[in-house]
């Protein structure tokens, strides 16, 4: 079994927008409550690309996941913060293709200078069909910690769901902190 992780495409889109669909349609996972158009998927990536590091997983050449980094908030002294995504495929859950992809988006994300992961993710007071609480325990064992619960902020399949903001730190904080460099930037020469 050959595992790979490499930068995602916009040709990508089909096979990520396949692994994000499942959680949209039977999970609480997000609270995006359509799959997007294949042409919006695309221009998201495009967009992420632009500033940040978008990864695949695959095995034996099929994607069986994908993880990136977006902007956390919009403003210039934000910037060495990010928020992190990461979806699996539905059936590799549970084999360590996670915790290789967000060990390669952390390593990215320190070449350019980010401090501070954010992960924003959804909680049930009580587990149900469509969310548990498996995500923050998986973060926590990524070394994220808990920072905040927002009750009852997301509405999705006829149910209140919280959600929990957990933040690892990856870089030093300085008085003359080095500036973000944009992905972009450092792709063509970076070495996952």
């Amino acid at each position: 079994m050959e595992v790979m992780i490499r930068f995602a495409t916009e040709e990508d889109a089909e096979e990520l927008l396949r692994i994000y669909s499942y959680y949209v349609e039977n999970t609480a996972i997000t609270f995006e409550y359509d799959t997007p158009a294949l042409d919006e998927f695309k221009y998201r990536i495009r967009t992420i690309k632009a500033m940040y590091p978008y990864l695949v997983s695959e095995v034996d050449g099929k994607i069986v996941g994908y993880a990136y980094a977006n902007t956390f908030k919009d403003r210039a002294a934000y910037d060495w913060a990010v928020e992190t995504t990461i979806y699996l495929d539905k059936d590799a859950r549970g084999k360590g293709y996670g915790k290789e992809l967000y060990e390669a988006l952390e390593k990215a994300l320190k070449a350019q200078n980010i401090t501070n992961l954010y992960a924003c993710i959804g909680y049930p007071e009580v587990e149900d069909q469509y969310l548990t609480k498996n995500s923050v325990q998986y973060h926590e064992h990524l070394g994220y910690r808990f920072i905040g619960t927002f009750k009852k902020c997301g509405y999705k399949f006829n149910r209140w769901y919280d959600m929990v903001w957990m933040e690892k730190m990856i870089g030093e904080h300085s008085k003359n902190q080095k500036e973000v460099i944009l992905f972009r930037e450092i792709e063509k020469n970076y070495e996952l």
